[in-house]
């Protein structure tokens, strides 16, 4: 789950099964019930049938929960975190990030930076699409050092600069969906 829309869907399916839940956050699902095999399955399909995948896996789970944390923080607060995702993720997760890293890196085959990095590229596209903020300010609140820093970040991941991508004309087409980053 990737977004507030995602979570009100799943929430959606849930109560259409008739199932009480305690947590529906990105990426996890707390249900009260305890389920039968076939009331999993139950779950299983109707959350296919959104575009969602039920996971058991706790190594899954917890790379979802790491994917689901940095779209949160990149797409959708309006809050600047001022901390290196290492920290942030250990805080969020309450894992060691030696542990959060190696796992993320075993299971996705890039690291967690390469992933934040995708992420912070496609937000900036976002942003510079929409208009609002200057490049300067773009960095900023994306938490870069500097205009220069993001604006080589952005060149290595695009082959673009960010100014040379606010004048085009079909820059929509360069961007992509947020669960088709990383």
């Amino acid at each position: 789950m990737v977004s507030n829309r995602c979570k009100m869907a799943v929430r959606d399916e849930l109560k259409k099964l008739g199932l009480h839940f305690i947590v529906v956050d990105l990426g996890e699902v707390e249900i009260m019930e305890s389920l039968s095999d076939g009331e999993r399955e139950l779950v299983r399909i109707a959350l296919l049938n959104s575009g969602f995948e039920l996971m058991d896996d706790r190594r899954s789970a917890l790379i979802e929960r790491i994917k689901g944390t940095i779209i949160e923080m990149v797409h959708f607060s309006d809050e600047v975190v001022k901390i290196n995702i290492s920290n942030y993720l250990s805080e969020k997760l309450d894992y060691d990030y030696t542990y959060l890293a190696t796992l993320f890196s075993e299971v996705q085959g890039s690291t967690i930076e390469q992933f934040l990095i995708s992420h912070k590229v496609e937000r900036i596209k976002e942003l510079i699409t929409y208009g609002e903020l200057s490049i300067t300010e773009i960095a900023w609140k994306m938490n870069y050092s500097s205009v220069g820093h993001l604006s080589h970040q952005f060149k290595k991941v695009t082959g673009l600069s960010p100014s040379y991508f606010k004048k085009l004309k079909d820059r929509n087409k360069l961007r992509n969906p947020i669960e088709e980053v990383g």
